[in-house]
């Protein structure tokens, strides 16, 4: 069986060599997705230094207005020159958490778009965070009719998973559903087909613990298979099929 953490910061996380070394073990694959223009720069040597992990290059929504116009320019050209070596953009989207004024909020429409143009050119797959702004995302991610959309740890009610669902984008599972209930109806929702698993490692430990890793991504993959009433066989399979439709 092959698995995949389609979500993860790897950059972020204890003893990583150990992390890489039980997933090649296990046969899980690594996607870690970035969220500054320093943490970008990391995240690109960790690639080299393991190049059998995956990379999204982005600027997360609560790190976005604090960067000038010309410095989001400037991380925009710098991910489209390493094109080759992402996966994806991401981790980018819109945050209504930890600050609602409106003058923030419509910087951070103004750079969510420019990520999603950027995607669109360069035929990536796209990782969106939607924290307290679940409706908002969704809606202006309609405006741009592209499919290779992630929403990762989605936490919308189950009028908006059904939107996202017909839209054709995917949701990805934290190994949390192991005892999160609001993950467990959404696994229960949507079709396989529309799914991925993912840790957001170092947080949402399955046991509630700290220091989460890829290598717990297989909780994700149990739960579902305990939902869909399929073998995890079949559950590894069908992911995998996923993963092939975001990357053509």
């Amino acid at each position: 069986m092959k698995f995949i953490d389609i979500h993860s910061h790897l950059d972020m996380c204890e003893n990583i060599p150990e992390i890489v070394g039980i997933c090649n073990e296990k046969k899980i694959k690594i996607v870690t997705c970035r969220v500054n223009p320093k943490v970008n720069r990391r995240t690109l040597k960790l690639k080299e230094k393991y190049p059998e992990i995956e990379i999204c290059l982005g600027v997360y929504p609560v790190d976005s207005f604090k960067l000038s116009e010309k410095k989001i320019q400037k991380e925009i050209n710098f991910v489209r020159d390493k094109r080759d070596k992402i996966f994806g953009v991401g981790e980018v989207g819109l945050d209504l958490h930890y600050d609602t004024s409106p003058e923030k909020y419509e910087l951070q429409k103004r750079n969510f778009e420019k990520f999603i143009k950027l995607a669109i050119e360069l035929n990536k797959p796209l990782f969106v965070h939607s924290r307290d702004a679940e409706k908002e995302t969704i809606e202006l991610l309609e405006k741009f009719n592209y499919g290779k959309i992630v929403m990762h740890c989605f936490s919308g009610n189950m009028n908006l998973v059904k939107r996202i669902i017909k839209n054709g984008w995917f949701l990805s599972i934290p190994a949390s559903v192991k005892y999160n209930e609001h993950f467990q109806k959404v696994v229960e929702l949507t079709p396989i087909e529309n799914l991925f698993c993912e840790t957001d490692s170092p947080f949402l430990h399955p046991n509630r613990e700290k220091n989460n890793a890829s290598e717990n991504v297989i909780e994700s993959y149990k739960k579902i298979s305990e939902i869909k009433k399929m073998k995890i066989e079949k559950v590894c399979e069908k992911i995998m099929e996923n993963l092939d439709r975001l990357k053509s």
